[in-house]
């Protein structure tokens, strides 16, 4: 397990922008696939985006909105979100996990941070 801390969460009017970070040592950075998710009021928690050294993936939803990135300098996940949308609103989490099976027990993650988008 390692320590994840999320910030930057907010609520914004749709069509705004919010910055996401997440605080992981620069060891986990690079030996774990990262990834955002996040839950809606009364819905499952979902993939969103995520980064390896290979690349990155995006949840169709938010393709070409968000763009995660990591600075290993600054020890951080970023998640950045652009015209954001009401439907964007739920808990936003970071995650850890080995070879991206974020399903498994040994997957860690950060405690979330709330993001409103109000129409």
């Amino acid at each position: 397990q390692v320590q994840l801390v999320e910030s930057g969460g907010g609520s914004v009017q749709a069509g705004g922008s919010l910055r996401l970070s997440c605080s992981a040592s620069a060891d986990t950075l690079i030996r774990y696939c990262m990834g955002w998710f996040r839950q809606a009021p009364g819905k499952e928690r979902e993939e969103v985006a995520t980064i390896t050294s290979y690349g990155s993936t995006y949840a169709d939803s938010v393709q070409a909105r968000f763009a995660i990135s990591k600075d290993y300098a600054k020890e951080t996940l970023y998640l950045q979100m652009h015209s954001l949308k009401p439907e964007d609103t739920g808990i936003y989490y970071c995650a850890a996990a080995i070879r991206c099976d974020f399903r498994s027990s040994s997957t860690s993650w950060g405690r979330g941070t709330p993001v409103t988008v109000s129409s």
